[in-house]
């Protein structure tokens, strides 16, 4: 008798934890608490001169590194790094802290495990050293999670360029069955009015309780748009003409912005990141020579990586051209994050270029086939040493962009 009524206390036992483990995620709760400053932190933009817009009456323009010059109307230069895009929210200090909460919070995703900080991790600029990120029960993405920087001076976005603010990109993970697998926003609505501190933080942020699909967008869209990385070493040193460049450096700064590499034409400066502004193929009066702009290709471009594309990303094997601040911390690198090495990224530019018939054309010579940079040893590293000046060390601990449930 007393073995017969061990064993029904067991299996009771046990399917009291089942039931445990299997509680709705709609409504439970991790008890976990953020730990918030006193005095919000400040998130105010405070960029340097270079990422300001520059006016010129009606008509703006500026002269890039190779000479050329670009012109632009109606102060736009958002796609381009200069300037924010409009389509963006502003950003509070309260509403980007309740950004930085939902961001961090895994009771966004529907099983309580995959937040946005999962396969954004502050140490490694916001990505997640990654081929594929890790979500929703394990599934793998079939897209290398991007680094979210500067996100908010780019009109397109994702590999795809499928949207064109930040604030269309802040719900899509949390919706999709594959990431965060939250596919009805109403659902979350719920959940999050039954967590205890969010009521509040939102009531901070946008005046009331009421926690609504777009304002739960609008509050992660203002902590992205906050991050913003312009405290490189080349920020620094391009103040007072790279005086404290190493020789390997200067190198590499005089080849990444020259006609030999062209890299600069799709990884244009101040934000290194492709100039996506509307218009025609070359920008809105046709004056300039810069891949990935357009309507059409909204910043993206094919860079030569196949003959043949499982992936199409914006159609034709077109990707997203992303800013290569931080990219030393970024790998593994492309949409598929197929090169684990800055080495082999430069390698694929200077001479494993394949002769896609939708090549970008600063990828192309003029009868057509793919360029070669035929750089020897010492440029590849100089190249390498250059890049490594583009990253923010401060960025990766900024106690505004951290964890606020870590204790």
């Amino acid at each position: 008798m007393k073995i017969k009524f061990s064993l029904v206390t067991i299996a009771l036992g046990g399917l009291i934890w089942f039931a445990a483990c299997k509680a709705d995620p709609l409504t439970s709760g991790l008890g976990r608490q953020p730990n918030l400053p006193d005095q919000p932190y400040s998130y105010a933009l405070n960029l340097p001169p270079e990422f300001g817009v520059i006016n010129s009456g009606p008509l703006n323009f500026i002269i890039t590194p190779e000479g050329d010059t670009l012109f632009f109307f109606n102060g736009d230069f958002s796609g381009f790094g200069f300037g924010f895009n409009a389509q963006n929210p502003n950003i509070t200090d309260a509403g980007a802290t309740l950004g930085r909460v939902l961001f961090y919070d895994p009771q966004l995703s529907l099983n309580n495990r995959i937040s946005c900080a999962s396969c954004h991790k502050q140490e490694l600029a916001f990505s997640d050293g990654k081929a594929g990120s890790v979500g929703f029960e394990g599934k793998v993405t079939p897209r290398n999670s991007m680094a979210i920087l500067n996100a908010g001076f780019n009109n397109n976005l994702f590999w795809d360029s499928r949207v064109q603010n930040v604030n269309e990109l802040a719900t899509k993970p949390i919706q999709n069955h594959i990431e965060m697998g939250m596919e009805e926003m109403a659902n979350l609505e719920r959940k999050l009015s039954n967590v205890s501190y969010y009521p509040a933080l939102f009531e901070a942020a946008f005046g009331s309780k009421v926690i609504t699909e777009d304002l739960i967008g609008n509050a992660l869209a203002q902590f992205v748009c906050a991050i913003t990385t312009t405290n490189s070493r080349f920020d620094a040193e391009q103040r007072q003409s790279f005086v404290g460049y190493s020789q390997m450096e200067r190198m590499g700064h005089d080849l990444f912005f020259s006609a030999r590499t062209n890299c600069a034409r799709c990884h244009a400066a101040p934000n290194f990141a492709a100039p996506d502004f509307a218009g025609g193929e070359y920008g809105s009066t046709g004056g300039g020579t810069f891949g990935g702009g357009g309507d059409d290709l909204k910043g993206a471009a094919n860079n030569g990586l196949d003959l043949a594309y499982a992936d199409q990303g914006l159609g034709e094997g077109r990707f997203r051209i992303p800013s290569l601040r931080n990219i030393a911390l970024t790998a593994p690198y492309m949409h598929d994050g197929r090169f684990n090495t800055l080495e082999q990224v430069i390698d694929h530019y200077d001479h494993g270029i394949q002769p896609h018939h939708s090549l970008d054309k600063n990828l192309r010579n003029a009868d057509g086939s793919p360029k070669r940079m035929n750089l020897n040893s010492m440029e590849k590293l100089a190249l390498i040493a250059f890049l490594h000046t583009l990253t923010d060390e401060t960025l990766l601990s900024d106690p505004r962009f951290s964890d606020p449930f870590r204790q």
